[in-house]
């Protein structure tokens, strides 16, 4: 998640957001500085063009990576090949306790458990959203074994590509896993991704969201096409089948905020986009792209899609904007009826349903957004 200078705030329903903290005076985890600039999709673009191609190395304990280093070219699609990738705001963003994140496999809970309070909170400034295994990046440039990519099925303002970001060059598979007409969700916080030969075999633990082209059922286990060529198997409960074309959940605001829901408990993660962890809007932009709702990654962004809603005529799922005196947008809740509203609300705290009307909250509520068809 990105947090804009106050010269960007605008004269719109909401302006600039700063997603994360829990209502203050101020953006509780909000960087003072601005972004790096040069262009809109991250580190200036000079540091980020060489060199114009690198090979990915996947682990050999990792059945997802192909056994032929994939060459991946900058102006080229890529492919996600761990279970999630954190996308970092500069090669130089990551520190020594993010080692077992940038690893294939990633190691995502090893890492979670590694970081201390303060750990977490540094994380602001350093990382900006995550990706999941499958997902498409395009590669817009290269530092040594680093691939600077936009993520296009994260919308933001920053790059119209799609959401820009830093991760390790051998998380990424060039081969694209094969197109099917039947695609699987992952519905569940998380599960493992079992290998094709023997189901006993665990091969990576995926997040929710995660969607992977079908290439049959074989009683309880889905068999999926992974990037590189590799296949495994999902177990059929944790995942929802449907066509390509079509959502894995049908959109309605009971939906969303069942969804949401199911994250309770779940500790907040600056940057999380996946059933490890996620950021305020994180949470919201995740579950809406699994029920086939497209909006942007940012709360920012957020507020400046869908249909603005009075917040004396709220329905289930829809949005919720905060901001402090000076105009910055700093969250983003969910509407989940009865007067209440789910969140992940700030480092230390953990996803949960609250009455909108908390007065933390409530008096830096600047509006809401409806996002459903």
């Amino acid at each position: 998640m990105r947090i804009p200078s106050r010269a960007a705030v605008v004269a719109v329903l909401l302006s600039v957001s700063a997603c994360g903290g829990a209502p203050t005076s101020a953006p509780t985890s909000a960087p003072t500085s601005a972004p790096t600039s040069g262009s809109a999709g991250g580190p200036a673009a000079a540091s980020s063009t060489t060199p114009a191609r690198a090979t990915a190395m996947p682990s050999a304990t990792s059945s997802m990576a192909s056994s032929a280093a994939p060459v991946v070219h900058v102006g080229h699609s890529a492919w996600v090949a761990v279970s999630v990738a954190t996308l970092w705001r500069s090669p130089s963003s990551v520190r020594t306790v993010d080692a077992r994140a940038l690893r294939t496999p990633a190691d995502i809970r090893g890492w979670l458990a590694a970081m201390s309070l303060a750990q977490r909170r540094g994380l602001v400034g350093r990382a900006d959203t995550q990706a999941l295994l499958g997902d498409r990046v395009l590669v817009v440039g290269m530092r040594g074994t680093w691939s600077h990519v936009v993520v296009p099925s994260q919308r933001t303002p920053l790059d119209i590509r799609g959401y820009p970001g830093w991760l390790p060059t051998r998380q990424l598979g060039a081969r694209a896993p094969v197109s099917t007409p039947r695609v699987a969700t992952v519905l569940a916080r998380t599960t493992w991704l079992r290998s094709d030969s023997t189901t006993v075999a665990r091969v990576a633990e995926l997040s929710y969201g995660t969607a992977l082209p079908v290439l049959g059922i074989r009683g309880s286990w889905v068999r999926v096409s992974l990037p590189g060529g590799r296949v495994g198997r999902l177990a059929s409960r944790a995942v929802g089948v449907h066509a390509r074309a079509l959502p894995a959940v049908a959109p309605s605001g009971v939906s969303l905020v069942r969804a949401a829901q199911a994250f309770t408990g779940l500790p907040y993660l600056w940057a999380g986009r996946s059933g490890f962890g996620f950021d305020c809007s994180g949470l919201t932009s995740l579950v809406h792209q699994v029920q086939g709702i497209s909006i942007p990654r940012d709360a920012d962004a957020q507020a400046r899609v869908g249909r603005a809603v009075s917040t004396s005529h709220l329905r289930a799922g829809d949005l919720l904007f905060f901001a402090t005196s000076s105009g910055f947008v700093h969250h983003v809740s969910m509407y989940a009826g009865a007067g209440r509203m789910v969140q992940s609300p700030a480092t230390g705290r953990t996803v949960e349903t609250i009455p909108a009307s908390t007065p933390a909250y409530a008096r830096q509520l600047v509006g809401a957004r409806r996002n459903l068809p």
